[in-house]
């Protein structure tokens, strides 16, 4: 299986980059990862927020194929413990998919047509966090979740 995580907009802070590249980096000693920038829209001022999420919206699905598994970052999402996401991820290498893709939306979230089309919503928190934060917390989850699979000393419970 082969995870994605696909996000709209760059990581403007280096420092930030720096510790997601960390964690990129560690991932790949467990599975095939990959980590997708959508680039921003131009000229949003224009829009409503409606108009950017749906456009946004065209953008992720153009990235995902049909048979993809497709996981949404979503406030209204599921919350997992640490434990309980790795037995999520277990799950699905268990099911026979062949990419599970993970997406972290716009400002404004997603469209009706991204949530038509995805498989299940994920929440890391009851707070708001960043956009650029989450990446590097989700990332680092996933890594989590793999060290938990494979009773590293990583995870401490």
């Amino acid at each position: 299986m082969t995870i994605r995580l696909l996000a709209i907009g760059k990581t403007d802070n280096n420092e930030l980059q720096q510790l997601i590249n960390q964690y990129i980096k560690r991932l790949g000693f467990y599975i095939k990862f990959s980590f997708e920038i959508i680039p921003d829209l131009k000229n949003t001022k224009n829009l409503s927020e409606e108009q950017q999420k749906q456009k946004e919206g065209e953008l992720i699905l153009n990235l995902t194929g049909k048979s993809d598994t497709l996981i949404l970052l979503d406030e209204k999402g599921k919350q997992y413990s640490s434990v309980v996401f790795s037995e999520y991820l277990q799950k699905h290498m268990n099911s026979g998919i062949k990419q599970l893709v993970f997406v972290i939306g716009g400002p404004y979230g997603f469209s009706e047509a991204i949530y038509q089309r995805a498989n299940g919503k994920l929440s890391l928190s009851k707070m708001t966090f960043s956009h650029q934060m989450v990446r590097l917390f989700f990332i680092e989850q996933l890594y989590r979740g793999f060290t938990i699979l494979k009773n590293e000393p990583y995870h401490h419970q």
